[in-house]
C-alpha cells in the first residue's frame, strides 16, 4: 500500500496558494478511487510536514512506499517529475520530512509552479524575498488551467506505480 502525502499549509489564506500545490492535488485526488494507495491530509504547517508524515510511516522500510506531492520552483508550470531518493533541492517541507524519517528514499511528484518563456526558459523569483512572495501568491487562470491537466495526470502515475512499480511510474509521470 502507498501511502500519499500533498504538502502545504492549512488555513484559508494559504488556499490556491503556489506554496499550496501539494495540498490541491490531494483534494484532486480524494475523489478517485486509486488502487493500493491510501491519501493522507496533514495538518500540519509546511516546514513541519515531517512530523505529521511520522505518524503514519514508522520505519525506513515503509517510507519506500511513501508519495509526497509538492510544489517545485523549478520545473515549469504544467509539468510534472516522479523521483526517489533525492535530496530536498531546498524545499524545505521535504527536509523536514527527511530529518523526521531519517531518509531520503521516498518517492517525490513535484509539480512545476514556475511561469517560463514561449522557448521554454524558467523565469524564476530571485532572492528570497521575492520567492517567497511568489510561492506564496495565488495561481492566474491560464495557471489553474495548465494545472488541472497535470493534476488529471497523477491518478494514472499512482496506478503506474501501484500495479508495474517506480520505473513505469516515472516513465507515465515525468511530463514535459
Amino acid at each position: 500500500m502507498y501511502i500519499v502525502v500533498g504538502l502545504g499549509n492549512p488555513g484559508e489564506e494559504y488556499k490556491e496558494t503556489r506554496h499550496n500545490t501539494g495540498r490541491m492535488v490531494m483534494d484532486f485526488l480524494t475523489k478517485k478511487d486509486i488502487l493500493n494507495t491510501k491519501f493522507v491530509h496533514l495538518d500540519t504547517f509546511m516546514n513541519k510536514s515531517g512530523a505529521g508524515v511520522a505518524k503514519v510511516v514508522k520505519s525506513k522500510k515503509s517510507a519506500e512506499k511513501l508519495v509526497v506531492v509538492y510544489d517545485d520552483l523549478d520545473l515549469p508550470i504544467g509539468t510534472m517529475k516522479v523521483s526517489y531518493d533525492r535530496s530536498s533541492g531546498g524545499h524545505r517541507g521535504v527536509e523536514s520530512i527527511i530529518r523526521a524519517l531519517k531518509t531520503q528514499a521516498f518517492i517525490r511528484i513535484r509539480v512545476g509552479i514556475s511561469p517560463s518563456t514561449p522557448s521554454g526558459k524558467l523565469k524564476k523569483p530571485q532572492g528570497e524575498k521575492d520567492v517567497e512572495k511568489f510561492i506564496m501568491g495565488k495561481f492566474g487562470p491560464k495557471e489553474k488551467e495548465m494545472l488541472k491537466k497535470v493534476f488529471k495526470h497523477i491518478p494514472e502515475t499512482l496506478e503506474a506505480l501501484a500495479t508495474d512499480g517506480l520505473q513505469r511510474a516515472m516513465t507515465v509521470g515525468n511530463t514535459k
